[in-house]
């Protein structure tokens, strides 16, 4: 294994400290529950948007964090839940007269982690609601999921629940957005190589050098199938009828579409794979009015690329083209 790594054990706490040391003045560092927050969190004239996971998928969530994004993300270890007691803690340290909404990518541990913490917190006193994402189309249940997963496309419902805040949504209106975009989100992933964490410092899995997997999670988990691998337009044309026939997606349409990398494809690549994906919704007359090209959720240093569609109306587009800030540009 070759990674700029020291202690894998610290590989997490020094990262944090790195994405807090590169925003001075705008994030802030609590070592204790793995927490980035925003120095101006908490204000009692919004509602507190807090995200957790595992790392390794940066720049989800804690590059997420800042003006019109997350106020605060508490990650876990890489691929791991944050525990239950750094939910439990950041819910306090995030409370705000207008309440803490806690989003949750649809993931067995994440869910138990965030619905101990939400009681706990709530025992005390705070307004704590949870939103549950779950855009992946690949599975619709698996040894690591209560259905469907979440993946890169928990982005969209970020952007637009943060924009809702910052103009002052009450819970009840933040989470009535977050569940519609939620609703109108679709993705699907593939894995041309494994990833290594730095704890493990092997690959999570093997494939093929002619070999795909089609629907893999964000933590290797296996898709819908492994499968030969083809040219490029022949893997979009496959992520897209996967994609568009689950909502599905209709003539007359207009939808974001974001082209995600997992954490080792060039990005030349992604904006070849997003130029097929265009031109093959315009076929299908589906406007794509707007567009989104980087890395957004990762798989530490996978190749692979996500693919995913967003149903726009009026409201969402506008919720998306709020002002916002984050540690990394990325909206």
């Amino acid at each position: 294994m070759k990674k700029f790594v020291n202690d894998p054990k610290n590989y997490v706490a020094e990262m944090l400290e790195g994405v807090a040391l590169a925003n001075p003045g705008k994030l802030k560092y609590v070592p204790a529950y793995n927490l980035i927050m925003r120095t101006d969190a908490p204000r009692d004239d919004k509602v507190s948007i807090v995200q957790g996971s595992g790392s390794g998928h940066e720049p989800a969530h804690v590059m997420a964090v800042g003006r019109g994004m997350l106020d605060a993300a508490c990650p876990g270890d890489v691929f791991a839940a944050p525990p239950m007691d750094y939910v439990y803690e950041t819910a306090k340290l995030l409370a705000s007269a207008k309440g803490v909404l806690l989003l949750v990518n649809n993931y067995t541990g994440d869910r138990m982690a965030f619905d101990m913490g939400k009681e706990m917190a709530e025992a005390d006193g705070v307004r704590a609601e949870i939103l549950t994402i779950d855009d992946d189309v690949a599975v619709q249940d698996s040894t690591y999921t209560v259905g469907r997963r979440g993946v890169a496309g928990n982005f969209f419902v970020i952007k637009a629940v943060g924009a809702a805040s910052e103009q002052g949504a009450d819970m009840d209106e933040v989470l009535r957005i977050g569940r519609k975009v939620n609703d109108v989100t679709r993705t699907i992933g593939v894995a041309l190589t494994a990833c290594t964490p730095p704890a493990k410092g092997s690959p999570l899995f093997e494939l093929g050098a002619d070999e795909i997997e089609f629907g893999v999670g964000i933590h290797g988990e296996p898709g819908r199938e492994r499968r030969k691998i083809k040219d490029a337009d022949a893997i979009v044309d496959d992520m897209l009828e996967a994609v568009v026939t689950d909502l599905p997606y209709q003539s007359g349409d207009r939808v974001a579409l974001m082209i995600n990398g997992l954490g080792g494809t060039p990005i030349s690549e992604l904006y070849l794979l997003y130029r097929h994906a265009h031109r093959r919704l315009a076929d299908r007359n589906i406007t794509v009015a707007r567009s989104y090209v980087n890395e957004y959720c990762t798989s530490l240093d996978m190749a692979g690329a996500s693919l995913t569609l967003v149903r726009l109306d009026d409201e969402i587009t506008t919720l998306l083209e709020a002002p916002a800030e984050a540690a990394v540009r990325i909206f």
